[in-house]
């Protein structure tokens, strides 16, 4: 399988009224369709999402996306810094 061209974001609005900027979590990988036409988005098993899901090119050093496990702590750990 070659290497996905984008990552899938969900972002995350401050309260209003916060000084704050949005937060963004990596949820998933983006492939192209060989047809060009189209992407797959590939979001790891146990990860729930709902709300703006914003889709970016890849850097180079784009890290492989995290797990249901490792986004959560990662969320958590987020959130107990905010």
């Amino acid at each position: 399988m070659s290497k996905p061209t984008h990552t899938a974001y969900v972002v995350i609005r401050p309260r209003e009224g916060s000084d704050r900027k949005a937060t963004w979590h990596e949820v998933g990988a983006v492939w192209p369709h060989k047809s060009g036409s189209g992407f797959d988005l590939v979001i790891p098993e146990g990860i729930s999402l709902s709300g703006r899901v914003v889709i970016t090119e890849r850097k180079q050093q784009a890290r492989e996306p995290l797990t249901g496990v490792e986004f959560l702590e990662d969320l958590n750990e987020r959130a107990a810094k905010a």
